[in-house]
């Protein structure tokens, strides 16, 4: 797993796919600054839904959705660069209806929360990251599996450093500082909006920005220039064939038009136990400049 003292980014996600749509750019830049890059899949997607019209009623996707998800997995980690592991629980579904069905029983998100962190806190004693990446407590977006992987991934990093907690999960290890994703944020959806209508073109976030008029922002502590990698995230979200729409709202606005007037990706700082100074404009803030690490 880890080599020597090398920076080291654990991204902890729910399903295969998560990683490419959130944060996949400042994980491939890290990797070509050869900082190593470990995703976490909680699930493996099994109980999701086809989302590309093209493949939605291919009788060999439903059947083989499970071998297919991996494989699409395994073509984004290619891509991305980045180390991969599963954390061997079963897709929750996203439950509709009013009221909402209860949640299968063999799923994650019905897992006693020690049950579902004890794997992730082995990984995390294991990889030794020095910084991890997740969902902040609303999942992102409300799904059960997104929520649950918040609640391992903060139980995880609060246990994975005491020796009295999960002691058969290998010898401690203690990471230095734990990000919320914050994928869409409203500065980001307003500066695309406004650089599509001044490129006379429609935009794709209207309707979003009328919806999102009386919500609470979310706090961003640190953005990553990590527009260059841009193309590279969406070849790996293009990966996931069965779960992105080519033609979808993803993609709707020019390379070029992105990487001009938004070329960040944004995080929220959930924790840390090192000293940094915000805003940052690097996950390893604080970290870089301790002695016993090497980038």
């Amino acid at each position: 797993m880890p080599t020597g003292d090398r920076l080291r980014l654990m991204a902890v996600h729910a399903h295969p796919d998560d990683e490419s749509s959130k944060g996949a750019a400042t994980m491939a830049m890290y990797v070509a600054q050869g900082v190593e890059v470990l995703v976490v899949t909680c699930t493996g997607g099994e109980r999701g839904s086809v989302l590309n019209p093209r493949l939605k009623d291919d009788p060999e996707v439903a059947l083989h959705i499970h071998r297919i998800r991996a494989d699409e997995m395994e073509a984004a980690r290619r891509i991305l660069g980045v180390q991969q592991a599963w954390l061997g629980f079963m897709d929750s579904g996203l439950p509709e209806g009013d009221p909402p069905p209860p949640l299968p029983e063999d799923c994650f998100g019905v897992q006693p929360l020690e049950v579902a962190a004890a794997p992730l806190v082995r990984l995390i004693r294991e990889f030794r990251p020095q910084v991890m990446t997740t969902y902040d407590e609303n999942g992102g977006y409300p799904h059960p599996d997104h929520i649950q992987t918040h609640n391992v991934s903060v139980e995880a990093f609060e246990a994975a450093g005491d020796p009295d907690r999960y002691p058969d999960a290998g010898p401690v290890w203690q990471p230095l500082k734990l990000y919320y994703d914050v994928t869409f944020s409203r500065a980001r959806l307003e500066a695309l909006h406004r650089g599509m209508l001044d490129r006379g073109l429609d935009s794709p976030y209207q309707e979003w920005l009328e919806r999102w008029k009386d919500r609470p922002p979310r706090k961003v502590t640190t953005r990553v220039r990590s527009g260059d990698y841009f193309p590279v995230r969406d070849q790996a979200l293009l990966a996931h064939a069965t779960q992105v729409d080519p033609d979808g709202f993803f993609f709707k606005v020019p390379m070029d038009l992105q990487q001009e007037v938004w070329p960040w990706e944004e995080f929220e700082l959930a924790r840390s136990v090192v000293d940094t100074e915000q805003p940052e404009d690097d996950l390893f803030a604080g970290i870089r400049e301790r002695s016993e690490v090497v980038a």
